[in-house]
């Protein structure tokens, strides 16, 4: 079982790899649509500015790779940007629109005093729909961000797991074989790993 991971110029495509290498499965770093769209399941990483992201997804025709991936049924996870890249826009310096998968929007978290921005560092995660199979065997604890905007997603059920950071912080979404995670899996110790792990054996299991 092959997994995709694109390489579209912004990610961390080896911490990726090498953490989906760890877990017994095969990663693919690529940004050919064949090998993408034939893959059991599809990692979206990201590292950077959303337009900027955008700009190489669009340049590359892999916006419409990562699209049809949705479309078919295939398990595909954002990770970080990537995650903040299935939605419909952000508010990033300037406005841009995003993937569109998912319907809601990337917007900077307020300015507190108690708060800084980026969010960065451990923070715990709360589940929210915990008969999620990404949650399978599973307890909440702590994963490591790193961000500046956060997701609002615009359906309910698609909020996953949140974090708390003077509020309600999206950090696990999930609609259908598509998902995403604010946080860096591959960074976040054994919870991370385990996520990361779940989401594999679900494109295992699809194929």
């Amino acid at each position: 079982m092959t997994i995709a991971i694109v390489d579209y110029g912004m990610g961390n495509l080896h911490s990726v790899s090498k953490a989906v290498e760890r877990l017994g499965y095969t990663a693919l770093v690529t940004g050919n649509e064949q090998e993408i769209l034939g893959a059991s399941g599809v990692i979206l990483p990201g590292v950077g500015a959303f337009g900027d992201a955008m700009q190489h997804l669009r340049e590359t025709k892999l916006d419409t790779v990562v699209k049809q991936v949705s479309e078919n049924g295939t398990p595909l996870l954002g990770i970080c940007l990537g995650m903040q890249l299935l939605f419909s826009r952000s508010e990033e310096h300037g406005n841009h629109e995003g993937l569109g998968i998912l319907p809601g929007d990337v917007v900077r978290f307020e300015e507190r005093a108690e708060y800084k921005v980026p969010h960065m560092g451990w923070n715990e995660l709360e589940f929210k729909h915990e008969d999620s199979p990404l949650f399978d065997g599973l307890e909440e604890g702590h994963v490591y961000f790193v961000h500046s905007y956060h997701v609002k997603p615009e359906v309910e059920s698609n909020l996953l797991a949140v974090t708390d950071y003077g509020y309600p912080v999206t950090a696990i979404v999930g609609q259908g074989s598509v998902y995403g995670m604010q946080f860096h899996p591959e960074k976040s110790g054994e919870l991370g790993m385990q996520l990361l792990n779940n989401f594999l054996r679900l494109a295992e299991a699809s194929k």
